[in-house]
């Protein structure tokens, strides 16, 4: 295959599946308020996190890593700024120990941290203020959990990222090649020494943390009531231990989780499921590695057009790229597993995103099972055809379709729910 699309699907890959250790967005601003810390030079005596909309509607359900119940904007930047780890990126809170943890606590009632929403602005958007005396530090974060645009000290700049940079624009290149031909063409002829650093990884943390959802008591537990009382056959699996996995993560286990699109919901939901349908159907490593490249770069390529965070709910494109990744395993071909693809969107492309909180589970089996119907419907040689709604001519315009609707015809969706949230 052409060696620029090689590099760009393998470049994605490394980019975007990273470790994280619970749900993304209070850790962007742990993240956010680490580094102002760093800048600062001292612990911060007040703070102020002005963030967009998605990122408060994505914290408030979510009990922050390491803190056992606690919730909340102020929690996760009142405990990123006791640490100087921001170097540890996505992970910060592994630096966390039990005296910042209660020392979190003790901070929390003082009313130290303060909420702004931004508006107008980018879905995913924190400007963190830091003060100590007369100094102020001031990162900000746009468009990437980790994307840091801006750190300033006391009104100077010391570091601007544009966003029509180098880096910026050669990313969007890459995600550009992104196709469903080409992402096939990849997932069929990548050297295994390529995909086995990346994808072994997640197989590794993803079903950790899912075994975890179903040994323990987290939220809602959905992973273990779907083994509980639905036949305990393939099926069930799949979406049990996505599920599981987000329980878990939901409710602050302290596992880390191998991201998708920025987030590890998304990074459970495109993989976990094929590798439980992999071992069902005792496919070697090497199947294993080309159905998870295949299903987390469709994933990617499915939430390009939608944005990082929007109304629609991000699991939906995971389980799609699931999906996808399942009609490989069973030996589909690129016009099957395009139908898949095209299945699963026209299905539950419906589903709306209220923020990050324990019925995420919930959300992720429904999604994984229209998945798996969509698989049996492709391989019965049937789909949806144009005019069927939003389903077009072919899997790209169908693609582009669903993105549309998310970015577009949800926007005043997206602004309802955080009103709803909110108490509006």
């Amino acid at each position: 295959m052409d060696q620029s699309v090689y590099s760009a699907c393998l470049e994605i890959l490394r980019e975007e599946l990273i470790p994280a250790l619970g749900c993304t967005e209070p850790i962007a601003i742990a993240y956010a308020a680490s580094r102002a810390r760093e800048i600062l030079g001292r612990m911060p005596e007040k703070i102020l996190v002005e963030c967009s909309g998605n990122i408060i509607k994505n914290v408030m359900g979510v009990t922050v890593p390491t803190t056992g119940d606690m919730r909340g904007i102020d929690t996760s930047a009142i405990l990123g700024s006791l640490l100087t780890a921001s170097a540890r990126g996505l992970e910060v809170l592994t630096a966390a120990t039990p005296e910042d943890i209660e020392r979190t606590r003790e901070l929390v009632k003082t009313g130290m941290c303060k909420v702004d929403l931004l508006e107008g602005v980018s879905n995913l958007h924190i400007i963190l203020h830091s003060y100590a005396g007369e100094d102020e530090a001031i990162v900000e974060i746009c468009d990437g959990h980790t994307n840091i645009v801006r750190e300033e000290l006391n009104g100077t700049i010391l570091y601007q990222n544009q966003t029509d940079s180098v880096q910026g624009r050669n990313r969007m290149a890459e995600l550009e090649l992104l196709t469903m031909r080409n992402i096939y063409d990849f997932a069929v002829s990548a050297a295994l020494e390529d995909l086995k650093p990346i994808l072994s990884r997640q197989v590794e943390y993803n079903r950790a943390i899912a075994q975890e959802g179903l040994r323990g008591n987290y939220g809602a537990n959905v992973g273990s009531s779907l083994l509980a009382h639905y036949p305990k056959d393939i099926r069930t699996r799949a979406r049990a231990l996505p599920a599981a996995g987000s329980d878990a993560r939901m409710g602050g286990c302290v596992l880390p989780v191998v991201i998708n699109s920025g987030s590890g919901n998304q990074g459970m939901t495109v993989s976990l499921p094929v590798l439980a349908y992999a071992e069902e159907l005792g496919s070697s490593d090497e199947m294993l590695y080309r159905a998870l490249a295949l299903s987390n770069l469709t994933a990617i390529h499915v939430k390009t057009g939608l944005g990082k965070l929007s109304a629609y709910c991000g699991v939906v494109g995971a389980a799609t790229g699931a999906g996808a990744g399942i009609t490989y395993l069973h030996g589909g071909d690129f016009a099957a597993i395009s139908r898949t693809v095209t299945n699963t969107l026209a299905n539950v492309s419906g589903i709306v995103c209220d923020g990050a909180k324990p019925s995420c589970a919930a959300k992720i089996a429904s999604s994984v099972d229209a998945a798996i119907f969509a698989h049996y419907m492709s391989m019965d040689q049937r789909s949806f055809h144009p005019g069927d709604g939003l389903v077009a001519g072919d899997v790209e315009a169908t693609i582009r379709n669903i993105a549309r609707l998310g970015r577009e015809g949800m926007r005043a969706t997206d602004v309802e729910i955080l009103n709803i949230m909110l108490g509006k």
